[in-house]
């Protein structure tokens, strides 16, 4: 797949992360066509893959079931990667996470990649009608881990009988685990997963979990040698004025909403100096990422050699539909 005016961006492996915003009063419908739009765009400037995420009962997010949106993503693209980012294990049986994820992998034969968090993905009580105890749930995240990895190693059995995650795709899924500090890190070495990195919602500047993951990192059938992304939130605009406009009227939004849209810091980061000559916000964990394609990329490559990865997966949540799509187009192009 030809990247178009690959440069800087063509050093990396570039991925969107979609939450599936309802921007500006759109309608569930509208929303889900404009994720349709970006994936398919996604896949025209090179980026390697599109992943979205799980949300319950959040007004202002229209995707609470990653695996129907990329079932309907995938059939509307040819080669970009499809995952979750992430399907919130605790809320689920193992068995039924592997079957749906292997049947998506039997309809995109190579394409299919799991990503696996173990936050609630939404209010208390949006959490107890979807699973009840959630506490509980989440304490047992281990044996769920376990359990989905045998699953997909097809070496799992219950009550010594032997279950298989049914269809078996000739071509294994990918397996990740999100998260925004060590204990996620951990539970991904231990498994052998793929570990990414949720700087666009953490405080810490990942270098701690991703060290932790790459020391304890245990090898497994399906991924041999540790793998880092880091997921990050960025906006791109042909100037730096624009940019920083765009986040800010993205912000104000958010907080109009009881920041229901789970994408950045209220702090904006960009690469250029205050008027007195300091570095601006010099001391704060950037979370958000908004200027020129340059200065963008500027940031992001410290980013990427802070944590030794030359993956990333872009969260641009607004603050409408075309800035959104420009942005991703001139993060690709530059």
């Amino acid at each position: 797949m030809r990247r178009l005016g690959a440069n800087i961006s063509g050093k990396y492996n570039l991925g969107v992360l979609d939450l599936v915003p309802r921007l500006n009063g759109a309608t569930a419908e509208q929303a889900l066509q404009q994720s349709v739009t970006l994936a398919q765009h996604a896949e025209e400037w090179g980026y390697s893959r599109y992943w979205t995420s799980e949300h319950h009962d959040m007004d202002e997010l229209a995707s609470a079931s990653p695996e129907v949106l990329l079932a309907h993503i995938g059939a509307r693209t040819n080669t970009i990667q499809l995952g979750s980012g992430a399907v919130l294990l605790p809320h689920y049986s193992p068995l039924k996470v592997a079957e749906s994820f292997r049947l998506l992998a039997v309809l995109y034969p190579g394409r299919i990649e799991l990503g696996l968090g173990r936050a609630p993905g939404g209010g208390p009580h949006a959490t107890m009608a979807l699973s009840g105890n959630y506490l509980q749930h989440v304490s047992k995240l281990p044996e769920s881990l376990a359990a989905l990895t045998e699953l997909l190693e097809d070496r799992y059995t219950y009550e010594e009988h032997p279950v298989t995650a049914r269809p078996i795709p000739e071509l294994p899924l990918s397996l990740w685990m999100l998260g925004t500090n060590v204990k996620s890190a951990e539970f991904a070495a231990r498994f052998g997963m793929g570990y990414v990195f949720g700087q666009f919602m953490s405080d810490a500047d990942g270098t701690e979990a991703v060290r932790r993951y790459r020391e304890g990192f245990i090898p497994s059938a399906i991924r041999k040698e540790p793998e880092v992304m880091v997921a990050v939130s960025v906006l791109c605009a042909e100037t730096q004025e624009e940019a920083l406009s765009c986040s800010r009227e993205l912000a104000e939004k958010r907080r109009a909403v009881g920041k229901e849209i789970p994408t950045q810091s209220d702090n904006i980061n960009t690469s250029t100096s205050t008027n007195d000559g300091t570095d601006a916000n010099v001391n704060e964990v950037q979370r958000h990422y908004a200027g020129t394609p340059a200065q963008v990329w500027e940031q992001l490559q410290q980013v990427c050699q802070r944590l030794d990865t030359d993956r990333l997966l872009v969260v641009t949540a607004g603050p409408d539909y075309e800035r959104r799509l420009a942005s991703y187009k001139l993060l690709a192009n530059a």
